[in-house]
């Protein structure tokens, strides 16, 4: 499975079309109830046997692994356009750069609007960064990442296991109190407001964190740039353009997946059975198992090359990662419309499995959508602003004459 027309790679859309499905299916909980209870289930929406499952199949298959393997296809993306840049007798970095600028005031106006959750920022400006290292070798992309990722997680690994061989607190936290459940729904008081409208969410992040779409570059940076690096190295080896050999990636699959799925369900049932205890839940479900993530990806990217053959669902799923920015940003104006007031207004009223129902019929809205729109234009409607933007040209976009895409 590599490439269906002279400038699309199909296991590069597919697998990154995937992925921006599967980030909707975590990212919905943030859209949905206040920011905390995204890290933390049991702080809001959490009442019910659903919210329970939902977060269990969360964790065990979605949280940490489709934002790497996104990260890691941004990568891929990045290395390849700057490639095809060049090869067409233009410098590189005239193009790279343009598109980060671009990039960036979608990613700030996401954030400062709509969603505090938003990636693009931190793409943009990591990625600035990450133009650095492009023209390195397979085998030194691959030590970079693994330096990058290493500076990351290894003090997150040993702040885990502190944190695991601390004695257990005689008494409940302060967060589970009566008390703290009413600072809960201050909390939800006050995001209620600030989710009236974009104008008033500005207003909202202006005030309490005007600075975080540039201070998660020192946040997770390294993180990001590591496995941006790494998604250079898997285009520039093969791996993500389907050329290995098909034993190969069994070998992958195998070596990575079955070590994350033994781990998170162990989590998962521990994490219940202790009923969320915070100083056993935050080591094993936050800080211990981030070194995990990037395998349990390109795991990910492994079986998806093995199980999707060219046909009818494999151009669908590479419809979706074709028009993945707008189908990222798409699923939070959904959100937007759903949980904002002046839409449906039903931000914190959810349970968590509640807000999770929305998920199956975005995800088959994104699949129709996409191929439907490739097969009459060009690019999606913010790939296409995004290009024209950075070109500082008006692109064209629709379709010479009619007929199925090229996925």
């Amino acid at each position: 499975m590599t490439t269906t027309s002279a400038d699309r790679i199909l296991s590069l859309d597919i697998i990154r079309g995937i992925a921006v499905m599967g980030i909707f299916s975590v990212n919905v909980v943030g859209m949905a109830m206040i920011e905390f209870a995204y890290f933390y289930p049991p702080a809001y929406g959490f009442e019910h046997i659903g919210d329970r499952i939902m977060w269990a199949g969360n964790f065990l298959i979605v949280d940490g692994r489709f934002r790497s393997l996104f990260s890691i296809l941004f990568g891929a993306s990045m290395v390849l356009v700057v490639e095809r840049a060049v090869a067409a007798g233009k410098a590189g970095w005239q193009v790279h750069y343009p598109r980060m600028i671009v990039l960036l005031l979608f990613g700030l106006a996401h954030y400062y609007f709509f969603w505090w959750g938003d990636i693009l920022a931190n793409y943009a400006l990591v990625g600035m960064i990450a133009y650095a290292f492009w023209r390195l070798s397979t085998r030194q992309l691959l030590v970079a990442s693994l330096a990058a990722l290493s500076l990351f997680y290894v003090p997150s690994i040993v702040d885990g296991t502190s944190q695991l061989n601390a004695p257990a607190p005689l008494t409940a936290p302060a967060d589970s109190e009566p008390e703290a459940d009413k600072g809960f729904a201050a909390d939800v008081a006050e995001d209620k407001r600030a989710h009236a409208n974009p104008a008033a969410h500005f207003a909202f992040v202006s005030k309490h964190a005007p600075w975080r779409p540039f201070e998660s570059v020192l946040n997770y940076g390294l993180e990001t740039l590591g496995l941006i690096l790494l998604g250079m190295a898997g285009y520039k080896s093969g791996f993500l353009t389907g050329a290995w050999r098909r034993q190969r990636y069994v070998m992958v699959a195998a070596a990575t997946l079955v070590p994350a799925f033994l781990y998170y369900g162990f989590v998962v049932a521990q994490t219940l059975r202790t009923d969320f205890a915070q100083h056993l839940y935050w080591p094993w479900a936050w800080t211990l198992p981030t070194y995990l993530h990037p395998a349990a990806a390109l795991g990910y990217a492994a079986l998806t090359v093995l199980v999707i053959r060219p046909g009818a669902l494999a151009d669908r799923f590479a419809a979706v990662g074709r028009t993945a920015f707008t189908n990222y940003l798409g699923a939070t104006a959904v959100g937007t419309v759903i949980f904002y007031g002046f839409g449906f207004g039903l931000y914190g009223e959810l349970s968590r499995g509640q807000a999770w129902l929305i998920v199956p019929p975005v995800w088959a809205f994104m699949l129709l959508w996409s191929k439907w729109w490739l097969d009459r234009y060009r690019y999606g409607p913010f790939e296409w602003a995004w290009r024209s933007l950075s070109r500082w040209k008006w692109e064209p976009m629709r379709r010479p004459t009619a007929g199925p895409a090229l996925a």
